[in-house]
């Protein structure tokens, strides 16, 4: 088993299946639109540099892990798809905020950019805390609630992919949208792509669930899986190097890119890899990885619109659903939506740590970013290489 990926069963995409894959996708769409916007609109809007915009991105990081706490909790004492439907609501609402927080910028702006500069890092903040709770619900359990017991593995790998796609698909709706209608134009997109996921979600009946009794307040379940603590600071550092390559190509071009590449290891996980030793996936994906900073090193001009975001897709694709495969496979008994949530938590924290560091270092010097981003691929390596991947053959539990 320890080479293969879950098998596929036609009659796991029925109607109720698609809805709630297509909200996967639509749900990070929303928040992801805004990552090549936000780079370009902010300096318009007062004295702000790279520190300022750093601080805006990595916000959304630490704002995922803000309701993580209060899931289990909510699930719970509440329907869950309503727990998932308004959470998703409420991040509409908060990036309409971004609408008067640009009214702030024009009317109350220059001797108060330290104020209004507060807002925008409290709207990222909720933003990101709205999106983190209705990410975990969706993917740690409205997802498996649509499909029998035997292909939850299937169902989380396959809505996995969705929100994968996400990343590319969303900086490109984001990009063609403020080329043509601006940064009010990003917002109503945002915010239509987000209650377009709502209304896909209420179409779906999901049976009633009692509620277990002793559920307290506060609680990892559904929410961190600390048994997978290595994985996730591996994962992490992967995503962490990807954040901070992505403001590299804010080009059309290199969103679209990085989709081919997202297919290509789609199809390799299918034909490539199928039989291949398990350990030859993570590596493989690494050493695409650093060969898109070493490009990048030496080839800067000619590699940035298409070889570098193929490269990258092709490795965020491997790698993330593989270790999508891990924390599941190292979690316990009811423990699944719990390795689900902890996935998405370092796949979200590493790309906004990413983009922070991008805007740091940027002003010093381009080579400096570039050799951290191949010093953190080398760590990823060696610590998979060397201790994860026995660790993981050790003590998976399925």
């Amino acid at each position: 088993m320890n080479t293969q990926n879950p098998p596929v069963h036609i009659n796991l995409w029925h109607k109720e299946f698609w809805m709630v894959a297509l909200a996967s996708l639509l749900v990070p769409m929303a928040v992801y639109m805004f990552l090549p916007v936000l780079p370009l609109w902010l300096p318009l809007q007062g004295d702000y540099g790279d520190r300022e915009l750093s601080m805006v991105m990595g916000a959304t990081g630490v704002g995922v892990f803000l309701f993580g706490t209060f899931c289990s909790y909510l699930v719970q004492h509440f329907r869950r798809n309503s727990v998932c439907i308004e959470s998703i609501l409420l991040m509409t609402l908060t990036i309409g905020l971004l609408h008067y927080v640009q009214w702030a910028y024009r009317w109350i702006g220059g001797s108060h950019d330290e104020c209004v500069l507060l807002m925008l890092l409290a709207q990222r903040l909720l933003m990101g805390a709205a999106y983190g709770l209705a990410q975990m619900v969706l993917g740690s359990t409205l997802v498996i609630d649509t499909c029998e017991s035997s292909k939850r593995t299937e169902a989380n790998y396959s809505a996995a992919w969705f929100a994968r796609f996400a990343l590319a698909l969303g900086p490109l709706a984001g990009m063609v949208v403020y080329r043509s209608f601006g940064f009010d134009g990003v917002i109503i997109a945002s915010m239509a792509s987000a209650v377009l996921a709502a209304l896909l979600i209420c179409s779906v009946h999901f049976p009633f669930r009692a509620p277990e009794e002793g559920v307290h307040l506060f609680s990892f379940d559904r929410f961190f899986l600390p048994q997978a603590m290595p994985l996730f600071l591996n994962l992490m550092v992967v995503m962490t190097v990807v954040g901070m390559l992505m403001p590299f190509g804010n080009y059309l071009l290199f969103f679209t890119s990085m989709m081919g590449g997202f297919f290509v290891a789609l199809l390799s996980q299918r034909f490539v890899f199928r039989n291949a030793e398990l350990k030859s996936e993570t590596i493989s994906a690494l050493l695409l990885l650093a060969a898109a900073v070493i490009i990048l090193l030496t080839h800067p001009v000619g590699g940035i619109h298409i070889v570098v975001p193929f490269l990258i897709g092709i490795s965020v694709g491997i790698i993330g659903s593989r270790f999508l495969l891990f924390f599941i496979k190292l979690s316990r008994h009811c423990q699944r939506g719990t390795a689900q949530s902890s996935y998405f938590l370092a796949t979200e924290l590493g790309l906004s740590l990413g983009l922070l560091l991008h805007f740091l270092f940027r002003l010093h010097s381009e080579t400096l970013l570039l050799l951290i981003c191949l010093a953190l691929v080398v760590l990823a390596f060696l610590s998979y290489h060397f201790y994860l991947h026995r660790w993981f053959i050790h003590h998976k539990n399925r």
